[in-house]
């Protein structure tokens, strides 16, 4: 499906988010040239998309499959004027907004995996990667790469993540236009990002809460060689899980989770 990106540039001129779109037949990653373009001075609300990724990244260094003219692959720049230790909220605040858009579509149950995996009915739809330069203990910059599965079947993801790994399409059993869904999403994003530079951190972690479901869960996180086990309590101010365990409540600053089957 071809992507009108002159359309999408007309739409968020006076916007913050993608008030200049960069747009790439190919790239190896969107958040390896936003960084470039961000130590470049780009403004606030640049979006750098492409149909498609030769070396797509997510997190804990893992590879994002991403295929040509199927799915939707982009990054931000964000430049807000706050401490660092004040941006940890931000990976979930995207997670919010992108969770918004896919419930939109009706795909089927859309939960949180922390900090920010979309998920639709346990399986991973959307991936998202927040890269962070700072000055002295003040933000730079921050990119936050969204990858979305729009309209992938399952034979086209590998072999080893087909039964983890879920579509829009798949969901749906329609066709889906990128055009439709890079709208809805920068206006999303533009919501929460306003929310969040208005002090609405609290209003953040409630959302994300809901859409993960998880309070009274028991966990497992693994990060490297640690895990970690506990009952999930809340989140901190700054976005960390609480588990409460045989030691008391501890956070989660990292990691992958895991609900524990009885």
């Amino acid at each position: 499906m071809e992507f009108n990106v002159e359309e999408l540039r007309a739409y968020f001129l006076t916007r913050i988010i993608g008030r200049r779109i960069e747009y790439y037949e190919e790239l190896e990653s969107t958040n390896t040239e936003a960084l470039r373009l961000a130590q470049e001075n780009a403004p606030e609300g640049t979006v750098v998309i492409a149909d498609a990724q030769s070396e797509g990244r997510g997190r804990l260094d893992r590879i994002w499959e991403s295929p040509p003219s199927l799915n939707l692959y982009l990054s931000v720049v964000l430049r807000p004027d706050i401490t660092a230790a004040a941006s940890s909220l931000i990976p979930l605040m995207i997670g919010v907004a992108v969770a918004d858009i896919i419930s939109k579509y009706g795909p089927g149950q859309v939960r949180l995996k922390w900090p920010n995996d979309v998920l639709v009915d346990g399986r991973k739809i959307c991936g998202i990667l927040t890269e962070m330069r700072t000055r002295a203990d003040r933000v730079h910059f921050i990119i936050v790469g969204i990858g979305v599965n729009l309209n992938m079947r399952k034979l086209d993801f590998p072999r080893e993540i087909r039964e983890t790994a879920t579509s829009l399409r798949m969901g749906t059993e329609c066709e889906i236009d990128r055009i439709d869904v890079a709208i809805r999403l920068f206006e999303s994003l533009e919501r929460w990002y306003r929310i969040f530079m208005s002090g609405g951190e609290a209003a953040i972690r409630e959302k994300w809460l809901q859409y993960a479901d998880i309070i009274g869960k028991r966990i497992e996180v693994v990060f490297k060689s640690d895990i970690q086990r506990g009952t999930v309590v809340g989140l901190d101010e700054h976005g960390a899980l609480l588990l409460e365990g045989e030691t008391g409540v501890q956070q989660v600053l990292a990691g992958d989770v895991c609900i524990e089957r009885l």
